[in-house]
């Protein structure tokens, strides 16, 4: 009689137990609350002594109960150090010297599918005592999974907050770029632009200050994302005030040098190619700040240059080493192609890259043709290159015509 009472009311803890835990759960009571209740509840309704749980979390189990432990053991143990012996029923732990797991008397491993979830030591208050083995492995399996699916709905949360802040950095990057670009008879500018990603680190530019005078440029932000967008628009920001102030051609660069270091303290660069045309006086002034070298096309020459004429690239030095104001005169009839290294290091399926030359031979076999149709021309060949092979970087090409 005494046996069956006693049975009855170990059942009846049990229940509380559990009843316990899972209206902790569906009032979504916090991870720490529900491991405090675990806690309580093997300790006063199971009679256990000690206790420890050790909860997978990537390639590590980490500690989140140790009560009634003396010897000293881990924080966390490495997913690679357990081994579980599910035939034999033994865990093998591999430890250092300094930690031992030998004043408890059990283990329970917490399974979803053939994935372990957790480890629960164990040593019970009296030797003689009985103890429900699956009743308690049942109980920390509802725990183990209930913290489970918190980290999962804590990590759903993160993305979708990050895929937020994502979509808001490609629209601010979107609004960076010109709205609209000139297709006049005196000017017609086409640009290409694949971003890696929803947030690239290309940039590009292109200002009409007056009748005469036509400013335009190309950059690439070191890394990607969120950072180099908002580093993108600072940078813009800062180039835009500046052509505004009828600053010299070379402040402007050393101005735009200063406040990237100013900003990132030389922890990101921007490759960069600045260009001001006068239509007035025919003359093109430029810099290329480290950046690929543009392709200049004289159409009555029948010819191509590069033009690297410049300093290195922005956000490396306080003072830049050195500055070149490049310069080309008598210049009409003529186009400009300007590109980020993504154009350049585009594969094929056997990972060679497009290169420069065969840039440059394209450009040589097509010198003033209209950039719309240059650009329809140019990445169908590319395509028959890299066989759509992904890109690895963002891509962007601004072809600029001048008549």
């Amino acid at each position: 009689m005494i046996d069956e009472t006693y049975k009855y009311q170990r059942k009846e803890l049990e229940l509380k137990a559990l009843l316990e835990i899972t209206q902790a759960i569906n009032e979504n009571q916090s991870e720490a609350t529900l491991i405090n209740i675990f806690k309580f509840t093997c300790l006063v309704h199971l009679d256990i002594k000690s206790l420890i749980l050790y909860v997978a979390k990537s390639e590590v189990f980490e500690r989140k109960i140790s009560h009634g432990v003396k010897r000293k053991i881990p924080q966390t143990l490495h997913s690679s150090d357990v081994i579980d012996k599910k035939e034999s029923g033994q865990l093998q732990i591999q430890l250092s010297e300094e930690y031992t797991f030998e004043e408890l008397e059990t283990y329970l491993p917490v399974y979803h599918k053939d994935h372990m979830l957790a480890i629960l030591f164990l040593k019970r208050k009296s030797a003689e005592q009985e103890l429900d083995l699956n009743f308690t492995q049942a109980l920390a399996n509802i725990l183990v999974v209930a913290l489970e699916n918190k980290r999962f709905a804590r990590k759903q949360l993160e993305q979708e907050v990050l895929n937020r802040e994502v979509a808001i950095a490609s629209q601010v990057q979107q609004m960076l770029f010109p709205a609209s670009l000139p297709n006049t008879k005196a000017l017609k500018a086409k640009v290409t632009y694949y971003p890696h990603s929803m947030v690239g680190g290309d940039y590009y530019d292109l200002i009409e200050k007056s009748e005469d005078i036509v400013y335009f440029c190309i950059a690439d932000v070191s890394g990607k994302g969120i950072s180099a967008a908002l580093l993108m628009s600072n940078f813009q920001a800062a180039l835009r005030t500046l052509l505004r102030s009828d600053a010299d051609f070379r402040v402007i660069i050393q101005q735009l040098n200063y406040t990237l270091i100013e900003n990132t303290k030389g922890e990101r660069f921007i490759t960069f190619f600045l260009g001001e045309y006068n239509r007035k006086t025919r003359k093109l002034r430029y810099v290329n700040a480290g950046h690929n070298p543009p392709i200049l096309c004289w159409e009555k020459l029948m010819k191509s240059e590069i033009l690297e004429a410049g300093t290195t690239i922005l956000g490396a030095f306080e003072e830049l080493p050195f500055l070149e104001i490049g310069e080309r005169e008598n210049l009409t009839n003529f186009t400009i192609h300007l590109y980020t290294d993504g154009l350049t290091e585009a594969m094929n399926p056997e990972e060679e890259e497009f290169g420069e030359e065969r840039f440059q031979s394209f450009v040589d076999l097509h010198l003033g043709m209209n950039p719309e149709d240059f650009h329809q021309e140019f990445f169908g060949q590319m395509q028959s290159f890299t066989k759509k092979v992904a890109l690895r970087d963002d891509l962007t090409l601004l072809s600029l015509r001048f008549s």
